[in-house]
């Protein structure tokens, strides 16, 4: 993946040209259609994803728990946790991500503090309202 897309993102862009290449080198970028689903409610975790353009809906049992757009992840609690899927991800219109794969997830975070205390972070949200495996 080109590290000039990648420093646009909010979750990279405190990084410096080091730490970018290094994301790029185990990241990869997803063009998919609208209906297309990301994330499976109940699956194991593989991948992790961050939107660049588009949208996608987060369902968990059928019912709608948030939108998600430019700028948010998904995927990183079942990655974190190494944890089955809790939600249900699906793209409600064309939709570009950054997607990586979960081991390579977990070495960046060891190797860049603010990419894990981000995560981190979304994670504590999203728990403490016992909501979803995505960014919200």
């Amino acid at each position: 993946m080109e590290e000039s897309k990648l420093k646009t993102v909010g979750l990279f862009a405190g990084l410096s040209r080091t730490e970018l290449r290094r994301v790029a080198s185990v990241t990869d970028e997803i063009v998919v259609p609208a209906g297309t689903r990301l994330i499976h409610e109940g699956a194991f975790a593989h991948e992790f994803l961050l939107i660049r353009t588009g949208t996608a809906e987060v369902r968990r049992g059928g019912q709608s728990l948030a939108r998600l757009g430019p700028g948010e992840f998904a995927g990183e609690i079942g990655v974190v946790r190494d944890a089955r899927r809790n939600a249900t991800v699906t793209a409600t219109t064309e939709l570009t991500a950054i997607v990586m794969t979960a081991r390579d997830l977990r070495h960046i975070a060891e190797e860049m503090p603010s990419v894990a205390a981000q995560i981190d972070a979304a994670i504590a949200a999203r728990s403490g309202d016992s909501s979803i495996d995505a960014p919200a």
